[in-house]
């Protein structure tokens, strides 16, 4: 048998994200918009605007 095994931290003890959130702080609105448009492009490719994507999922029946 598997067990499930849930782990659970507080972010406020982690300094990593206190660091992330401290940087990320100083940086402008304009910085961190162009920044997340940099992430975008890597991931979505350059097109001006992101997929709109649908997909219909048929659920088994009873």
């Amino acid at each position: 048998m598997i067990k499930k095994i849930v782990k659970k931290n507080n972010l406020t003890n982690h300094s990593e994200v206190k660091d992330n959130l401290a940087y990320w702080l100083t940086k402008s609105p304009a910085e961190r918009v162009a920044a997340v448009e940099f992430l975008r492009r890597q991931f979505y490719g350059s097109s001006a605007r992101l997929q709109r994507l649908a997909r219909v999922i048929q659920r088994a029946q009873g």
